[in-house]
């Protein structure tokens, strides 16, 4: 299983693989056509609350994974199955927009994907 995180701002490649955006909103000022997205799965994205509370707070990052996760566990698993039956075929890159690189949800995705492999 081959995932990486990237910025979907940041230059497309051909390694990127299937490209994924786990945002629940449209990046602003980014044109669909020049995203370069192949899915938009906003629902896998932290509700709306949460991502509210959360607003990239460095130190509200723990808090947001658990509960984060506890709302991936709510899903009943369709959407998690989804993410990785594209990463099971292939490199897929999770896409998110927010500038912090150490605190988004597509991290905290990534690391929830790796315990359902466990």
């Amino acid at each position: 299983m081959e995932i990486s995180i990237k910025r979907v701002y940041a230059p497309v490649l051909p390694q990127d693989g299937y490209r994924i955006l786990v945002d629940r909103l449209w990046p602003r000022g980014l044109a669909k056509a020049s995203a370069h997205v192949d899915l938009w799965m906003k629902d896998i994205g932290p509700s709306d609350a949460l991502r509210r509370w959360f607003d990239h707070d460095p130190k509200r990052w723990q808090s947001f994974r658990a509960r984060y996760f506890r709302e991936l566990d709510s899903y009943g698993g369709e959407l998690v199955a989804t993410v990785l039956l594209y990463a099971q075929a292939g490199r897929v890159t999770l896409l998110y927009a927010v500038r912090d690189e150490r605190h988004n949800q597509a991290l905290a995705l990534n690391d929830y994907l790796l315990l359902c492999q466990k």
